[in-house]
């Protein structure tokens, strides 16, 4: 009988009980920062273990959306106009709802900050107040009383709610004790026993982790020494174990089956920025010649961050695409996943010569018909075609392009720094604006710094040509493409740039 009524928890069973949808299902996760951390992408080095939990599933056969939401409470996210609501308009038949709060449950019931507490225990107890954030009139309910609600509108979708227990604080009494969590941990277990859902004590299964290597390896390797109550990646992934374990633990779980048997990658899942460009962006060959693409890998965040020079020596718009260079990264490149783009050196070269790398001037739509040398014929366009096609492309496949004009070469005459803001800086410029991308007009930038510098500092940033730099001018046009990128408005790199360079 024991077994029979564990199958209940996790299963959903019940009166009127849900058939499987035919399309793949989806986990949603509801909570608080616990869950999910400001932006979900651990730009204050923070973590939530729902962003974890992803890679403890097989997202081939189940999708995961996180919609918790930092510093809500059972109540506020279920009383909030838009954040239960849209995960119960798509919740459908076969569909699975973890839920986490408590977190911020002990707040103030009504003050003038965030109204979010609620009435301690999970009885029907009310209190009616005039919401001083709201300016509303609002019926306070007991926090088992919210958790009741989601569990039974999941249900009515036809989906499986399970409960889990908020995740411990770093409070300790000893090396090896934490403090106890209090009442919400006990309040959320109630709830499942009453309503039959599945639950999972992630307070009990995270504690006991965290009290096994105990509080001084703790404090740093799973929270910030400032911060008892948010996980640094570490911990996100202690408690996204936790819940795979707690899952497992629940007879008859329908959720079983979706998970794997090991995570599928490391934590946290790192972005990448892909670079995009000709030799003057490229690794180089050594410290005599090198592209800023080089330095600037180790000026992001690469803690969250991967770095991946994809840029070639030679290469136009043109060619990069012809080669099929293009399609080799856009098939790597994933959804959320940045590339920084940009050429000119070689696009001024002859369109029908033996290198075929030359483009048509401009960003219009003009062609010309080239016999190359073996008889093929090549449609060559404009170099702002080129472009946008590129843009269009990462776009479409959900990767963030960023623009970028081709670096000024070693001529400081006059004091005046060659520019190419009435070709290809202007044409860049014209493809950003018109598909609406950020650009970063690094020519202009690093002319700008070479005309403060004076040619004959200028002249040691090149030892071969006046085209390709060395180490020091590689490293002062990355510094110079970090300026560009913190300026822009807009930017996906926002919180992966460092807060200062050092010059």
């Amino acid at each position: 009988m024991k077994y029979l009524f564990a199958l209940f928890l996790c299963a959903g069973i019940f009166a009127g009980a849900h058939v499987f949808a035919q399309s793949k299902p989806t986990v949603y996760l509801i909570g608080d920062s616990t869950v999910r951390n400001g932006q979900d992408d651990g730009s204050n080095g923070q973590w939530g273990w729902g962003t974890a939990l992803k890679l403890f599933f097989d997202q081939d056969k189940i999708q995961v959306e996180n919609r918790a939401l930092g510093g809500t409470s059972s109540r506020t996210f279920y009383t909030n106009p838009t954040l239960w609501k849209s995960v119960l308009d798509n919740l459908k038949p076969g569909d699975f709802l973890l839920i986490q709060f408590g977190h911020n449950d002990g707040g103030a019931v009504n003050d003038a900050s965030r109204a979010r507490g609620t009435l301690r225990g999970v009885g029907e107890e009310t209190q009616e107040i005039d919401n001083m954030l709201t300016k509303q009139k609002e019926v306070v309910h007991t926090y088992g009383w919210y958790l009741r609600q989601y569990i039974r509108e999941a249900r009515a979708k036809g989906a499986t709610p399970v409960l889990c227990s908020l995740i411990p604080r770093n409070d300790w009494v000893e090396e090896h004790k934490m403090k106890p969590e209090g009442e919400y941990a006990q309040f959320a277990k109630q709830v499942a026993e009453q309503e039959k859902a599945g639950f999972i004590d992630l307070n009990v299964r995270s504690r006991e982790k965290l009290e096994a290597e105990g509080k001084s390896v703790v404090t740093g390797k799973y929270y910030h020494a400032s911060d008892h109550t948010h996980t640094l990646a570490a911990g996100a992934m202690l408690n996204a174990l936790a819940v795979a374990e707690g899952i497992r633990s629940i007879p008859g779980c329908t959720l079983i089956p979706f998970l794997l048997d090991k995570p599928s990658g490391s934590f946290p899942i790192k972005k990448k920025l892909f670079l995009m460009g000709d030799s003057t962006v490229a690794d180089g060959t050594g410290d005599r010649q090198m592209g800023w693409g080089k330095p600037i890998t180790v000026m992001f965040d690469t803690s969250r961050l991967v770095v991946l020079n994809k840029a070639r020596g030679g290469r136009s718009s043109r060619t990069f695409l012809n080669e099929g260079l293009w399609q080799q990264l856009l098939d790597e490149a994933q959804q959320g996943d940045i590339i920084l783009m940009g050429f000119g050196h070689n696009d001024g070269s002859p369109v029908d010569d033996a290198k075929a790398r030359g483009s048509l001037p401009g960003t219009g739509e003009e062609t010309r018909q080239v016999t190359k040398d073996g008889g093929s014929v090549e449609t060559v366009h404009t170099f702002g075609w080129y472009m946008r096609k590129y843009v269009q492309e990462a776009k479409a496949k959900g990767v963030q392009p960023i623009l970028f004009s081709q670096v000024p070469w070693r001529e400081v005459v006059d004091g005046k720094s060659r520019r190419v803001s009435d070709t290809y800086g202007k044409w860049l410029s014209e493809v950003a604006q018109s598909e609406r991308v950020p650009y970063v007009d690094l020519n202009d930038l690093v002319a700008t710094k070479y005309e403060a510098l004076g040619a004959e500092k200028v002249n040691t940033f090149f030892t071969q040509d006046h085209t390709h730099t060395n180490k020091d001018g590689a490293e002062l046009n990355a510094r110079t493409m970090i300026e560009g990128l913190r300026a822009l408005r807009r930017t996906p790199l926002n919180g992966y740039l460092p807060p200062v360079v050092n010059q």
